[in-house]
This record gives structure tokens, C-alpha cells and sequence, in this order.
């Protein structure tokens, strides 16, 4: 049993697979999409659903700092209806806010990457992030 994380943008959605006990998550790939145009990566997002044996998916939702829902948690959400439409599995949301800010932080003061080589990567581990923080909320609400 694997979930997948997804960071979902209006240009990429960054994706990250838990282990099969559903304790870590790690970083996949970042799958290029246009919003714009509507490519939504669908197919390539299927391929790693059968790879990984994923039966369940979590959304990264970019609420406004009030909470309040905004159009890009609107995009994330409709993108969640989608899949969860298109795979038959169950979706998940996890409030994503500052996930973005938390991966460039780390890449700069870990990492000690260049900006371009921090934009490969940043919607990846914004994924692992959303992945990981809601891996960890249910593991606690099972003790």
C-alpha cells in the first residue's frame, strides 16, 4: 500500500511515493503540465499509479494564509476530483501552506544549490513535504 503526494501547479506537479508501510515519502519526479492548455500529465501520472502500486493519493491544498480557500486550492482540488475520477482511488488533502517557502529554505541552507538547480527540484520536495506531514498526522492518530 503506497500513497502519492502530489504538489499540483499550473506549469508542473512535483510527485513523491511513501514506502509500502506508509511511514517516509520520497521524492519521484516533477511531471511537466499547462494548466493554461489543459495538460494535466494524466498519462505519466498513471504510469507511476501502476508502478508504485498506489492506492491512495494526497493533494497538496495552498490555502490563503486566513485559511480561506483561493483559486489555486480551487485548481487543487479540482485536480484531485479529476484523478480520483480517472484512477478510482481515494484523495486526501493536506493544507500545503509554506511547504514551498520550507523546501527553498532547506535546499539554500542544506543543500547550497543554485537557483536553477533549486527549481528543478523545489516542486519534488514540496511533494515529499505535503507526502510526509500528512504520513505523519495519521501515524498520530493512530497512537
Amino acid at each position: 500500500m503506497r500513497i502519492m503526494g502530489l504538489d499540483v501547479g499550473s506549469k508542473t506537479v512535483g510527485i513523491a511515493v511513501s514506502d509500502p508501510m506508509g511511514w517516509t515519502a520520497q521524492g519521484v519526479e516533477i511531471i511537466r503540465i499547462n494548466e493554461e492548455n489543459g495538460e494535466f500529465g494524466f498519462e505519466r501520472l498513471g504510469e507511476l499509479v501502476a508502478e508504485y502500486e498506489v492506492t491512495q493519493f494526497v493533494v497538496g491544498l495552498p490555502k490563503n494564509m486566513n485559511n480561506s480557500i483561493g483559486p489555486r486550492a480551487e485548481a487543487s482540488m479540482a485536480y484531485g476530483a479529476k484523478i480520483a475520477e480517472l484512477f478510482d482511488l481515494p484523495v486526501a488533502y493536506q493544507d500545503e501552506r509554506l511547504t514551498t517557502v520550507q523546501a527553498e529554505r532547506m535546499l539554500v541552507e542544506q543543500a547550497n544549490t543554485s537557483r536553477a538547480k533549486r527549481k528543478k527540484v523545489i516542486d519534488k520536495l514540496a511533494a515529499v513535504m505535503i507526502l510526509q506531514n500528512y504520513l505523519d498526522g495519521a501515524s498520530k492518530n493512530l497512537l
